[in-house]
C-alpha cells in the first residue's frame, strides 16, 4: 500500500479489502471498514494509531468517544481491552453512515453487540464519573478544551488528539515568541492539565497520517 494512502481523505471500499490480507487485529478492523464503504483511509489508520497508544496507558473503564464522528475509536478501543464493557459515542450531528460502519464492525465482532451506545447530543451535556476514559480525535478548536475540562471535573482519565488550532480562542500563554501557534496552545493545555492535579502523558502518531499528530493524555494524580 501506498504509504500516502494513510493521510487520504478517499473512502475505503470493498475494492480495497486486498491491501489488507493479514491476521493481525488492525487488518480485521481494515477488512470491515473497507466492507463498510464509508469511512476516508485517514480515520482508519487514526483511530487505530491513538487507540493503540491509549491503551498502553489506560486499560478498562466505559469509554466515552466525544465528537466521535464515526465512532470508530469507541469500537477499536472495546477490541483492544475487554476490561470495558461499554463504549459511548457522543456527537452532536452523526454522519448518516455512522450506523453503516458500526452494523460492519459488529457482525464482524458480535461481542460488541449492544455495547456501544450512539448518543446525539452536545460534549456539555454528558455526565461523566471518574471511572470513564474520555477519548476524543480532531475535536476542533475550542471543543478539545472543553473535552478536557469535562474530564477534569469528573475526575476522569483522558486522552486527545486535537486539531483545528484557533490560536485567536484558544489559549497560547503568550509562548507565540518562543513556540509555533499551535505548539504553544497544546503546551498550555498539558500546563493547564498538570495544574489540575492530573499526570501527563505525551505522545504522537505518525505524521505520515496527519500533521495535527499530538496525542495528550492525562490522569488523575493519586498523590495530590
Amino acid at each position: 500500500m501506498n504509504p500516502q494512502m494513510k493521510s487520504s481523505k478517499s473512502r475505503l471500499t470493498p475494492r480495497q479489502v486486498s491491501w489488507f490480507q493479514g491476521d493481525s487485529l488492525f487488518e480485521k478492523i481494515a477488512r470491515a471498514v473497507c466492507n463498510a464503504g464509508m469511512l476516508p483511509a485517514k480515520e482508519l489508520f487514526e483511530a487505530w494509531e491513538v487507540a493503540r497508544r491509549v491503551r498502553r496507558k489506560f486499560r478498562g473503564g466505559r469509554i466515552v468517544d466525544m465528537a466521535c464522528g464515526h465512532g470508530l475509536l469507541s469500537h477499536i478501543m472495546l477490541l483492544l481491552d475487554d476490561q470495558s464493557e461499554e463504549a459511548l459515542c457522543v456527537d452532536s450531528n452523526f454522519p448518516v453512515s455512522a450506523g453503516v460502519l458500526s452494523k460492519a464492525i459488529v457482525e464482524a465482532w458480535p461481542k460488541l453487540n449492544g455495547r456501544i451506545h450512539y448518543v446525539e447530543t452536545s460534549v456539555e451535556s454528558v455526565a461523566l464519573t471518574p471511572n470513564d476514559l474520555v477519548v476524543s480525535i480532531h475535536a476542533c478548536g475550542v471543543l478539545t478544551d472543553t473535552v478536557l475540562k469535562k474530564a477534569v471535573s469528573a475526575g476522569a482519565r483522558v486522552a486527545v488528539l486535537p486539531c483545528c488550532h484557533d490560536v485567536e480562542r484558544c489559549e497560547t500563554g503568550g509562548l507565540e515568541g518562543w513556540l509555533e501557534g499551535t505548539l504553544a496552545v497544546d503546551v498550555i493545555r498539558a500546563a493547564r492539565l498538570r495544574a489540575s492535579g492530573y499526570t501527563v502523558i505525551t505522545r504522537t502518531i505518525p505524521g505520515e497520517i496527519t500533521p495535527k499528530n499530538r496525542l495528550l493524555m492525562g490522569y488523575p494524580d493519586a498523590s495530590k
